[in-house]
């Protein structure tokens, strides 16, 4: 644990997503995540995959979508964690990563399609979840 997060004190514990093994070994055998979605669509991890492929693709909307996706399925995965709307998401603990990359990749797909609003309040989530976060994503 970072000591960023362990000064906290007085906030609320970070939270820590269950690893996903499987997916992880689906994806590391050479699956890709369009056939994976399907198997495992609770996996952030498989639909923020799908959404940087269309931005890459320039399939904007479609990474939209899947960012979306990827985000509420996130969501719901870290609120059976324990999480409570707020506190920290560390980029450090690889299962969190699916979760802030769809997170990083809805801002993305929002920006490209001028949801101003929206791009403004998920640069503020992903900030709040982990500074470091965005560069982390963008290296």
């Amino acid at each position: 644990m970072s000591d960023e997060f362990r000064k906290n004190l007085l906030g609320p514990e970070p939270t820590y997503l269950p690893e996903e093994t499987d997916v992880v070994a689906r994806l590391a055998a050479g699956d890709e995540a369009v056939d994976l979605a399907a198997k495992f669509p609770t996996s952030s991890q498989i639909w923020a995959i799908l959404a940087d492929e269309a931005f890459a693709e320039g399939q904007t909307i479609e990474s939209y979508a899947y960012a979306r996706v990827g985000y509420h399925r996130g969501l719901d995965s870290l609120r059976r964690a324990g999480w409570r709307g707020t506190g920290p998401i560390p980029w450090e603990h690889e299962p969190n990563r699916g979760f802030l990359r769809s997170l990083y990749a809805l801002g993305r797909a929002a920006a490209a399609i001028n949801e101003t609003e929206e791009v403004n309040r998920i640069e503020q989530f992903l900030d709040s979840s982990d500074p470091k976060a965005k560069a982390a994503i963008e290296a």
